[in-house]
């Protein structure tokens, strides 16, 4: 999570800077954004604590030019990221995926960006067609399609083609290896993830992203349910900002890269 001396993302909402709520409360605890997806979304370094990652950035960005505030990330677990919002442990979960069942629990800022399965190949592969629209071009018998085992890459996949073969494998490194070795010839995977192949792998690897858009979410900031509107606009209209500006797609470009030099 990430929390702010004077943050202001608590039940009062998110946009003002209350006494109580935004400055230390009277108990002396700090409100907080909880920190959610991994790489490239969220990122921590293990030696010195840093957050890096887009939506770190957007958070930081946010609490200090917009709210005028000191922001502090703090870690927790997966288990923890709705029920910890809930409960008032913290203000602001970041990078999760806006699903009809997490809006029982939590209301969503628009969204930062889009999650949807794409695949990578080999662009050199001569039994894929050079012009790939939809998953009826890739769902062929001759075609091997690897997969993380039990993810929701492996259950859309799944669902959608009836005649490629389907390679299930136990890791995202083992999908990696069997594309490279040309055991498979397409790997499914979020589009995120797939953009760190590729941008891993310019001289071979090119991506693939079905019309329309297979298992497409959003990922946001999510937020206590009884935040007031007003306060969710103010963020609402400083990611669109982001957007129209193209400061997030260039705050994605920079974290994918980051990766990949820390990765060398």
């Amino acid at each position: 999570m990430c929390r702010g001396d004077d943050i202001a993302v608590g039940r009062d909402g998110i946009a003002r800077r209350r006494p109580r709520r935004l400055g230390r409360s009277e108990e002396g605890r700090r409100p907080a954004l909880r920190r959610g997806g991994g790489a490239p979304y969220v990122m921590r370094d293990p030696k010195t604590g840093n957050y890096s990652g887009f939506f770190s950035d957007l958070c930081r960005d946010f609490g200090q030019n917009v709210l005028k505030v000191k922001v502090e990330f703090v870690d927790t677990s997966w288990d923890n990221i709705v029920a910890g919002l809930q409960s008032d442990k913290w203000d602001l979960s970041l990078a999760l995926n806006d699903t009809p069942e997490r809006e029982k629990a939590v209301a969503f800022s628009a969204p930062a960006t889009d999650y949807n399965v794409s695949f990578v190949y080999n662009k050199n592969n001569p039994k894929i067609a050079k012009s790939l629209r939809t998953l009826a071009d890739i769902d062929k018998p001759n075609l091997t399609i690897a997969v993380m085992s039990g993810t929701s890459q492996d259950k859309a996949i799944s669902a959608e083609l009836k005649q490629a073969r389907i390679m299930r494998l136990p890791g995202n490194d083992e999908t990696r290896l069997s594309l490279i070795s040309k055991r498979a010839d397409l790997l499914a995977d979020a589009n995120i993830t797939n953009m760190l192949l590729t941008e891993a792998h310019p001289d071979w690897a090119a991506s693939f992203n079905p019309a329309p858009p297979l298992a497409q979410q959003e990922v946001a900031f999510g937020l206590r349910k009884d935040t007031p509107k007003a306060d969710l606009d103010v963020l609402n209209s400083y990611l669109a900002q982001q957007t129209k500006s193209g400061a997030i797609d260039r705050l994605i470009k920079t974290s994918v890269q980051s990766m990949l030099t820390t990765g060398k």
